[in-house]
């Protein structure tokens, strides 16, 4: 890695070509986006916005769904992946406006250029999040973020086995809430509301099938419903941030 270049070659071919035809793979990014954007909304509420960068864009599942529900009038797209570029491109979004090939750290347009930016289950793949947490607040007016929240009991077994399955899990940081609010907090980012949430039944069922799907489901929404600190120290949920950007 030079100086100047903080993406290492390590995590850069990892991306490189991660995004694949694999149809199965691909129906999980398609649903995961759904609950990405309905998360979004409900910390958003009612917030109006023009221009919409992503950070992070994947193969562009969630700009899909942006335009479909006419969220923001210009969307836009950075993305470190070539192979997520392509997806993008291919599915012609008559909103969006322009998309980069970026370094994961260096986005290019001028100062507060965005009235909203998403960066959503990026920051667990970030070797320097206070790097791309900066560059956020820089361009943006406003930010929504999406981490999962992995930093439990269980984390030590979560830890093996991302580590086992590294090329295709790629998180490298583990978040519980007060963490990753604290990392906003101290990256200058102020963070104004918040939600921890569970995956949809559908998504878990295109898991591990419609019984233990369902299951699964109701377990963890019931505990995080009951008592909500346990239930993060032992399952699995997902935290929706919108944060407003000091000057």
């Amino acid at each position: 890695m030079s100086d100047d270049n903080f993406l290492s070659d390590k995590y850069k071919a990892m991306y490189d070509l991660y995004y694949d035809e694999n149809a199965r793979v691909a129906e999980k990014r398609a649903i995961a986006a759904v609950d990405v954007f309905s998360h979004l909304c409900d910390v958003l509420g009612s917030r109006k916005f023009d221009s919409v960068l992503d950070v992070g864009a994947g193969e562009g599942s969630l700009l899909a769904i942006m335009q479909a529900e006419e969220f923001g009038s210009r969307l836009y797209a950075c993305e470190i992946s070539a192979s997520g570029l392509e997806a993008i491109r291919s599915r012609q979004l008559t909103r969006l406006v322009d998309i980069h090939l970026f370094d994961g750290y260096r986005i290019p347009y001028p100062d507060k250029h965005f009235d909203l930016v998403t960066c959503c289950h990026v920051l667990e793949h970030v070797e320097h999040e206070r790097l791309l947490l900066a560059e956020l607040k820089r361009v943006a007016k406003h930010i929504a973020l999406e981490v999962p929240l992995e930093n439990g009991i269980r984390l030590e077994r979560s830890l093996e086995r991302n580590v086992d399955a590294m090329d295709p899990f790629g998180h490298i940081n583990f978040y519980n809430r007060t963490t990753f609010v604290n990392l906003l907090r101290t990256a200058g980012v102020r963070p104004t509301k918040w939600k921890v949430a569970t995956s949809s039944i559908r998504y878990e069922q295109h898991l591990y099938g419609k019984s233990k799907g369902l299951v699964k489901n109701l377990v963890r929404r019931g505990a995080l419903a009951v008592v909500p600190r346990m239930a993060q120290l032992f399952f699995i949920y997902v935290l929706t941030v919108y944060c407003e950007c000091d000057a």
